[in-house]
């Protein structure tokens, strides 16, 4: 059993460009104000330091972070992916909500990517866990917060 973590080539994307801003601007500017703060003296009562120094743990922090889920993560491009009309990792989802009659928009994608005002849900949700391995035209009735809902896929896309 692989403990690789689903991501979206997009997802993928989107983390690689924040770790090079990461490496390539955050952390020069942050040792560079904290070579700044420690030419002002008294390092003990120096606030800017302190603040880079926090700072710079942060970004730190976030490096190690970004590029531990990169290693671990299985980059799946959706746009290859045929399933037939089944709702699998990254298909995007179109869904009606048969109380309401209002449509819905979900990209199902790793918990890092989720942005519900995005329309992107992770995989680890109670509406992406219903809806995979269905197929357009199907009904589903989903358990969420606000109680039970029922669904029916209008379309499933691999985009």
């Amino acid at each position: 059993m692989s403990n690789k973590t689903p991501m979206t080539v997009r997802g993928a994307e989107a983390l690689r460009q924040e770790l090079n801003e990461l490496k390539t601007v955050a952390r020069p500017k942050v040792i560079a104000s904290i070579a700044e703060a420690r030419a002002h003296g008294d390092l003990k009562e120096n606030a800017e330091y302190h603040a880079a120094r926090e700072q710079q743990s942060f970004i730190e922090g976030r490096i190690k972070d970004i590029e531990g889920k990169l290693s671990n993560a299985q980059i799946i491009d959706v746009s290859t992916v045929n399933a037939g009309g089944r709702v699998v990792f990254g298909a995007t989802v179109d869904v009606l909500d048969l109380e309401t009659d209002e449509e819905h928009c979900y990209q199902i994608v790793g918990e890092d990517e989720a942005d519900i005002r995005h329309g992107r849900i992770s995989v680890t949700s109670p509406i992406a866990r219903a809806l995979i391995g269905k197929s357009e035209g199907d009904e589903v009735e989903i358990q969420v917060p606000g109680g039970m809902r029922e669904f029916e896929i209008l379309e499933v896309r691999y985009i």
